[in-house]
């Protein structure tokens, strides 16, 4: 009963011996000597180049210019144009309504009447003044000859040649001849407040011609510019009132929409302001020099137009912040050819592509390249580098590095896993 545990364990010490002998007595891991192998990566040179910055935006077209054609005068719509129906185009010039204009024909009738009438009492008056004139030398020599008269009748009648009641007769014809000559002489007094009475009378008879021809020409409606008619609320033989909207309208010479573009945006599109540059001036002149505007309704993005910035509204919107720029395209209908291109009418939907004054010398890298602020790069003994780096804006994928790389580093593309700073690289050249 013994030996049968003695016959288990004998082969198992044998074993263990002559593993643990052949383990002392093998011979080591033969050593071959070489280099290790470096992980291939792409990478790209950086370089300097110019970068324009661009966003994209979307809004409702709207004319330029509308008109809203109000009645000056009251009175019945006599004439209507036969083409002054929504949606057709009515040129510059073209008289559209027209408001009977008989009473404002006979009010100005009236005036001029009245002028005339003042013209020819001005001319009577003056004529009063001219004989007056020649009445008063002829008195005033009258008087003369009176004086010299009763002078000498008086010298007489002192002497006792004549009677005394000759020399009073003498006196009553002096006083007389004295009395005419001042009645004259009072008359012609009163005669320049006469013609200034008249003089007042004629201009505000001509105030009223003048303001019966403004009302006679204001009973005529003409289009102020090319425009497409949108309504038309006065109908032919209608009493229309003074202040009634008749005719609404809108340019076609020039369309415009409202961009909404973020701080950010609109700051990367003007670019930075020189040092020491007037701002008025800036204000005055607008961002269109330094950005610039392609146009495409949401219907048919291949029609391109081009369009410009011609301003921006003085306020940010309240609720998103953001600035309105106002794009404005010129003569929407040119080469307008339904249905194969659209004109541009008012509450299209449009997209607009601004591309913004160019920045020199940027650096710029793939999106993908950046890790979390860190940039891997391959240094001169092509080994891995992180690299803090900040960045300026990112756009269609590339990041506009503000600082942190330098013309001539390389930028690994590949991702490299795990990312440990000396790692050997193989960096093959690509270009982005």
């Amino acid at each position: 009963m013994r030996l049968a545990p003695l016959l288990v364990l004998l082969p198992l010490a044998l074993g263990a011996a002559a593993a643990a002998w052949m383990i002392t007595t093998a011979p080591g891991p033969v050593q071959v000597p070489g280099e290790v192998s470096g992980m291939p990566v792409r990478v790209m040179t950086l370089a300097p180049e110019e970068f324009r910055p661009a966003t994209t935006a979307w809004g409702n077209l709207r004319a330029a210019k509308t008109w809203v054609a109000v009645a000056e005068m009251q009175g019945e719509v006599v004439w209507r144009h036969a083409d002054l129906e929504p949606g057709r185009l009515i040129e510059a010039g073209t008289e559209v309504l027209r408001i009977d204009p008989s009473d404002y024909r006979l009010a100005l009738a009236q005036a001029e009447a009245d002028l005339a009438a003042l013209e020819a009492e001005s001319q009577q008056l003056a004529g009063e003044a001219a004989n007056t004139n020649r009445i008063l030398e002829l008195e005033r020599e009258r008087l003369a000859l009176a004086e010299a008269e009763l002078k000498r009748v008086q010298t007489l009648a002192e002497q006792g040649s004549v009677p005394t009641a000759r020399a009073d007769e003498a006196e009553r014809a002096t006083l007389l001849a004295r009395r005419t000559v001042a009645e004259l002489e009072n008359t012609l007094a009163l005669i320049p407040a006469r013609k200034a009475r008249i003089v007042a009378q004629i201009e505000r008879t001509e105030a009223a011609r003048d303001r019966s021809r403004r009302a006679l020409d204001r009973t005529v409606i003409t289009a102020p510019f090319d425009l497409r008619v949108t309504e038309v609320p006065a109908e032919q033989f209608q009493m229309v009132a003074p202040g009634q909207v008749v005719v609404r309208g809108d340019g076609i010479a020039e369309a415009e929409v409202v961009a909404n573009l973020s701080l950010d945006d609109f700051r990367r599109l003007v670019g930075p302001i020189p040092p020491g540059a007037d701002l008025m001036s800036l204000m005055r002149e607008g961002p269109a020099s330094r950005i610039d505007v392609a146009l495409s309704p949401l219907s048919d993005p291949t029609q391109v137009w081009d369009a410009r910035v011609s301003r921006i509204e003085g306020r940010l919107d309240v609720r998103a912040r953001t600035v309105a720029v106002v794009v404005t395209v010129e003569d929407p209908y040119e080469g307008a050819d339904p249905p194969r291109r659209l004109p541009l009418v008012p509450n299209m939907r449009v997209e607009l592509r601004f591309s913004g004054a160019p920045i020199v010398d940027a650096l710029t890298i793939p999106e993908a390249a950046l890790h979390g602020g860190l940039v891997r790069i391959v240094d001169s003994d092509d080994r891995l580098q992180l690299r803090p780096v900040a960045k300026a804006f990112v756009q269609g994928g590339r990041v506009v590095v503000a600082e942190g790389l330098a013309p001539g580093d390389r930028v690994v593309l590949d991702d490299v896993s795990p990312a440990i700073p000396g790692t050997a690289l193989v960096p093959v050249e690509v270009s982005e």
